[in-house]
């Protein structure tokens, strides 16, 4: 009986610890990894180069990837339910302030960020604006024009206003399914200088007056919403030309070949920003991240990859040849000056303020 009692005492304590075992073990596992919402397509597989596989070989902490198409509606899901599957986000700029004001994004006040190379401080180091209280960038990029060089063999286009002339250049146009850059090439194309397009949106007589310029095109539009899909566009040549992020274009035309040319005139500029969603049980690994990809080799490693820019100085200088073709990156950048005739700037704050009602206005134009 004593034996027995002992033998049952001895099982039962074997199965407490295995089970406590196993348990230390799914836990260590959950906390060696984190979720990254990306982009898809060819940005992605860059990031998932530059950024997550360097992460990976750096901390040992793996790297999983979820799609994500911008906006906020499913971090707002996540957050409210309690039931938050992703860690870091890519975000955009005015996403990022709208998030961090409704608490949807974790506060990176605490943050240490890397020093340059040289020495300088991250807060020295980074470009204006590229720091915020709940976002980091890693990138800056911009949406541009682009068009399919066999629509047009003689003279093409090479302006913002071209994009709005049907009589001149016939044809379909794509356009991204936000009033964002919508809004602000509308009025460039309609004279309005790039220094008061933000002035002149905010008056109800400035907001008619893009709408106005868009209707002038609204029957040639497709409508696009992924980065992969504009390039594919021209490809099929459903449109003669699209609005584009930059470095989608790039990739077309260097690794696929396409003949396609960027309008870099009315380029709207804005930086891609990682942020970390709020009440993630992985915020330490998170964090960790983030500190990775602000090292001036991680940003440099992207740009080396695609056409963004650094969205810090000291990246600047390992920006040199394109790791697949070996080609200089450099004239392909949209802070290159060649490029960098007449920008706007994406003013964030403003689009904060603004986004949902341009948004609603901007959906029920679509739907009329």
């Amino acid at each position: 009986m004593i034996v027995s009692n002992i033998s049952r005492l001895l099982a039962s304590l074997i199965t407490t610890i295995t089970c406590f075992v196993l348990t230390s073990t799914v836990a260590v596992a959950v906390e060696e990894s984190i979720t990254v919402a990306s982009w898809g397509g060819a940005y992605e597989k860059v990031s998932k180069e530059a950024y997550f596989d360097s992460f990976e070989e750096a901390t040992g902490i793996k790297v999983n990837i979820a799609a994500f198409n911008g906006g906020l509606a499913q971090i707002r899901v996540q957050v409210d339910s309690g039931h938050v599957r992703w860690d870091v986000i890519d975000i955009e700029s005015q996403d990022g302030i709208i998030g961090c004001d409704e608490g949807l994004l974790e506060l990176l006040d605490g943050i240490e960020l890397p020093d340059g190379p040289d020495g300088s401080s991250a807060e020295e180091d980074f470009l204006k604006g590229a720091i915020t209280d709940c976002t980091v960038s890693h990138i800056t990029w911009s949406t541009v024009i682009a068009f399919n060089t066999e629509s047009f063999k003689s003279n093409p286009p090479n302006s913002t206003k071209d994009f709005f002339d049907l009589e001149k250049y016939p044809g379909k146009r794509g356009i991204r399914r936000t009033p964002e850059v919508n809004l602000e090439i509308a009025l460039m194309a309609d004279n309005v200088p790039i220094e008061d397009i933000y002035d002149t949106l905010s008056t109800d007589e400035g907001i008619e007056r893009a709408f106005a310029k868009l209707d002038s095109v609204k029957d040639s539009l497709i409508i696009w919403e992924t980065g992969a899909h504009p390039p594919q566009l021209l490809a099929d040549e459903e449109v003669v030309m699209t609005t584009v992020f930059n470095g989608r274009v790039f990739d077309a035309q260097i690794l696929e070949n396409q003949p396609f040319e960027i309008i870099w005139d009315g380029q709207v500029r804005d930086f891609s920003r990682w942020a970390i969603v709020a009440n993630t049980p992985n915020l330490e690994n998170a964090m960790k991240f983030v500190q990775h990809t602000a090292l001036s080799s991680s940003q440099a490693a992207f740009a080396n990859r695609m056409s963004y820019g650094p969205a810090r100085r000291s990246a600047w200088s390992l920006v040199q040849d394109h790791i697949p073709t070996g080609i200089d990156m450099r004239p392909h950048m949209p802070t290159h000056p060649n490029n960098s005739k007449n920008v706007l700037i994406s003013d964030a704050e403003w689009w904060a303020d603004h986004k949902d009602e341009l948004t609603e206005r901007f959906s029920t134009w679509l739907s009329n």
